[in-house]
């Protein structure tokens, strides 16, 4: 929150800024006067006909505290409120460069989906070691649910099928994403302040370490040993020409370019790839009847 909490390196003129406490700048932000409609249309027109940065500087500057309001609502994550902010107010920056005064709204109504999304996205990247969502349905299925869960608790199969129909998704995504909901990180060692009567907990205790199972390792060098010896195999079923372009390379510790094969050949490097293609087709075929 370093960049958020020290805006009085670019108000100077404005107001005295206190720094070093979310307390300070929240304070101060709120201090700042709201913009009217002939002010937030004069300053955004002269930033998106003239590219005034000053004009930028004032609009941002007067939306700061729709930003707090809004990163106030995903307080329930774990997540520092002061982080939240910071991640708002690159989605208000967005939306300033963004916003054309001609559409007819104000600033704060085209804002609000910018400064969502980047809390959103913040939320979702940090709120897991493993990203809980990666699809645009995925984050709102998340973020719907999280509300829904709160208000209703574990589901019921009548509740699930709700939600989807609600949501307008299939009752398996929402079972999905309410087991990822409820589950949580945890370490796979136990840690040296851990309790010892917990240690048993962690999966380092009890999960199966079968690198050194010697069925295992016997299984995997007989397998390598038989892959090799297909490979070697098929490559004899190739034309002289074909078996120096593969061994040249993938084979060789000094791998030759197309450019350095075609030369070699006296063709173009497009036939040279084509003849790599065709060769590669040949040892896959011959290596699947050999197995």
């Amino acid at each position: 929150m370093q960049k958020a909490l020290k805006l009085s390196n670019i108000i100077p003129n404005f107001m005295p800024m206190p720094v070093g406490s979310l307390e300070a700048y929240l304070h101060t932000i709120n201090a700042i006067p709201m913009l009217t409609l002939e002010e937030e249309q004069d300053l955004s027109i002269r930033f998106h006909e003239a590219q005034d940065l000053e004009a930028a500087r004032q609009l941002v500057l007067s939306h700061l505290r729709f930003v707090a309001r809004i990163a106030k609502n995903y307080m329930g994550y774990g997540l520092a409120l002061a982080d939240l902010i910071q991640e708002g107010n690159i989605g208000l920056m967005k939306a300033v460069k963004r916003f054309d005064p001609a559409v007819g709204v104000r600033l704060v109504t085209f804002a609000v989906h910018w400064i969502k999304a980047e809390i959103h996205e913040f939320v979702i990247r940090n709120w897991r070691i493993v990203k809980i969502a990666t699809t645009k349905a995925q984050r709102k299925l998340f973020f719907n649910l999280r509300r829904a869960k709160k208000r209703l608790g574990w589901f019921t199969k009548a509740e699930v099928d709700e939600v989807a129909k609600d949501l307008n998704v299939k009752p398996e995504e929402v079972l999905h994403m309410e087991a990822r909901l409820n589950a949580y990180d945890t370490s796979f060692d136990a840690h040296a302040d851990d309790e010892d009567d917990e240690n048993y907990l962690v999966p380092a205790n009890y999960i199966q370490d079968r690198r050194y199972d010697p069925a295992r390792i016997t299984e995997t060098r007989d397998t390598e040993v038989a892959d090799t010896g297909h490979l070697h195999l098929a490559i004899e079923t190739l034309d002289e020409r074909s078996r120096d372009i593969l061994e040249s390379r993938w084979l060789k510790e000094n791998k030759a370019t197309l450019h350095d094969l075609a030369a070699k050949y006296n063709v173009s490097a497009e036939r040279v790839r084509q003849l790599e293609v065709n060769a590669m087709k040949k040892l896959k075929t011959a290596m699947s009847l050999a197995a």
